[in-house]
């Protein structure tokens, strides 16, 4: 018999190829097997709620994977942590009910992406964690090209060119830039789907209208886009975070552990 267990995972992705396992690269998700792997004596499959591409972070990363019924979740909790590289921590492990999975079961999901205007955001102990721009971008102008990504839309513009999905439509809830203290803007996105490099092509967008480089009104035009030859490069990957994932309450057996 066995238990299914939901992680909560923070990750620095510098070092990492992304989550999804591969033939070749260090892979987070290649990280967590290993680790379950030595903890059960036995191949286990970890399935996180998003698949993050090389130099992308996470700090609520949920995986869910299964171990044998004498493991409790503040055990597994501990000793995952004592396993698992420097690079990856543990936020909590939960029990869930049966059927459980991390990306399937998740009802929204949450990114953020974080932006360094000032000249300090070169700093090495910065520049692995934002975009560093060091060029200042017209807040007012972000504020309203979010304004029109609210709501369900087909996001063909903002996905890379053969993304195997079966549609493009996504419902975002929220989308807002937010200033940081003087060291410049995040992005704050919220939706039920996301497509691939959908948050870094978005970002890289806006800041484009935040540059004056685009006008505002391209973020609508994009929108019915039938492909993504207008829209502007993505965001280099190290300024996007996975945030968390949103789960129905009744999948959850017990509290944090």
């Amino acid at each position: 018999m066995s238990r299914t267990f939901l992680a909560i995972l923070h990750f620095d992705g510098s070092e990492f190829v992304g989550w999804q396992r591969q033939k070749t690269g260090r892979t987070v998700q290649g990280a967590m097997e290993q680790a379950l792997e030595r903890l059960t004596g036995a191949h286990r499959t970890a399935h996180g709620a998003g698949r993050t591409d090389a130099g992308v972070h996470a700090e609520g990363l949920g995986v869910s994977f299964e171990a044998p019924e004498r493991w409790s979740a503040p055990e597994m909790h501990r000793a995952l942590n004592a396993l698992l590289p420097g690079d990856c921590w543990i936020e909590s492990v939960r029990r869930m009910r049966d059927g459980f999975h991390a990306r399937k079961c998740a009802e929204a999901r949450d990114y953020r992406y974080d932006i360094g205007c000032d000249a300090a955001s070169h700093s090495p102990f910065r520049r692995r964690f934002e975009w560093a721009l060091d060029r200042t971008l017209a807040f007012g102008q972000l504020e309203a090209a979010a304004a029109n990504l609210t709501g369900e839309h087909d996001f063909t513009a903002f996905a890379v060119r053969g993304t195997a999905k079966p549609h493009a439509r996504c419902r975002i809830r929220r989308a807002i830039w937010e200033l940081r203290d003087g060291r410049g803007v995040r992005f704050r996105v919220t939706a039920d789907r996301f497509l691939h490099h959908m948050v870094r092509m978005l970002v890289g967008t806006m800041v484009d209208i935040g540059l004056g480089r685009r006008p505002l009104d391209d973020m609508t035009a994009l929108l019915q886009a039938p492909d993504n030859q207008a829209t502007s490069p993505p965001a280099p990957p190290q300024g996007l975070y996975f945030v968390a994932a949103e789960y129905a309450a009744d999948w959850y057996l017990e509290g944090p552990a």
